[in-house]
């Protein structure tokens, strides 16, 4: 736990009582199309189970105190720490909350680990977008609610896709596209579940960083961009007929053939690459970088419970941190 205190003068709480379940937000893993999809061609998307949840009281003195309970890899919330109280305020600001008349205290918890590539900024600033809602008792739709989670993670990535903070609103497994306008995205529905082990490097990546160096590397060489989001275009869309059919093995391979596009964007790293090439051998049918990449997290598909179990049991030796997830 640690504290973010940015009043220092004596506080009066003023009651806000509501249940804090109710402000969950969960995190995400790419199926396909991390950084892809920043240049509006679709992905998939998966909300984890883990949430987010927000707990908002008013004070008398003017002000933000955040407190994060959430669990995290070691550094991920000193290192995210400036770009975190600028997600607050700009989530703040979107709906209306001036801290300078009123004061704020937030408390940040729920069972979502904070990691790169699992969607925790997103979860963050829509879970504290719901606590608004209800400690104003407003009527915001689930809509508006994304809409105010989408200008939070600006605070953390600058231009952000709006793919987390999506999925971390609507949850289910999500295609996602960006537009000129509003996102488009629907949900799907699965004929079979789909079982995912996932494994953090302990790297925390600056998805800012990444992100504007593969805008380099397009802008560097148009023709190569165009034929590599090309194929990968195609990828996605076979992929999703793939989860439509509940075509494990196709899901699999695609999933890997994504990850060699990933890497000749240069945003894997021999970290990921490793615990990519772990969890094939111990029986994933499939296996990629999840997210921003050069860090973060990778995932893997494995078709029952107990290919499940034994690949978490091969990345455990490898990678700090190890989680089990399905979407269904």
């Amino acid at each position: 736990m640690y504290s973010i205190l940015l009043s220092l003068l004596p506080t009066t709480f003023i009651m806000t009582s509501f249940p804090v379940d109710q402000t969950r937000a969960f995190g995400k893993l790419i199926l396909f199309g991390e950084h892809f999809v920043v240049y509006k061609v679709p992905a998939l998307v998966g909300a984890v189970s883990a949430y987010t949840d927000c707990k908002l009281e008013y004070t008398t003195e003017p002000g933000l105190e955040v407190i994060d309970n959430r669990p995290a890899v070691p550094l991920y919330k000193e290192k995210k720490m400036d770009e975190g109280i600028e997600a607050i305020n700009l989530t703040l600001t979107h709906l209306g909350v001036d801290t300078k008349k009123s004061g704020v205290k937030l408390t940040f918890g729920g069972d979502l680990c904070c990691a790169s590539g699992i969607g925790a900024s997103a979860a963050q600033v829509v879970s504290l977008a719901r606590a608004v809602n209800i400690a104003d008792s407003r009527s915001l739709s689930e809509d508006e609610i994304n809409a105010a989670g989408y200008e939070g993670e600006k605070g953390y990535h600058g231009t952000p896709s709006g793919i987390d903070n999506t999925a971390a609103t609507f949850g289910g497994l999500l295609r996602f596209q960006r537009t000129e306008g509003a996102p488009i995205f629907d949900k799907k529905t699965l004929v079979s579940p789909i079982r995912i082990v996932y494994a953090s490097t302990g790297i925390t990546a600056s998805t800012t960083e990444v992100v504007g160096d593969v805008r380099e590397k397009k802008e560097a060489d148009e023709a190569w961009f165009a034929d590599l989001i090309g194929k990968y275009t195609k990828l996605c869309e076979e992929g999703q007929k793939a989860v439509e059919e509940g075509d494990m093995d196709k899901l699999g391979k695609l999933m890997n053939l994504n990850h060699e596009y990933l890497q000749e964007l240069t945003v894997s790293c021999k970290e990921l690459d490793d615990l990519v090439v772990a969890a094939r051998a111990a029986g994933a049918v499939g296996a990629k970088m999840s997210g921003t990449g050069r860090g973060g997290l990778m995932i893997a598909l494995t078709p029952t419970e107990e290919i499940q179990n034994e690949v978490g049991s091969a990345l455990e030796k490898l990678a700090p941190q190890v989680w089990k997830t399905t979407f269904a």
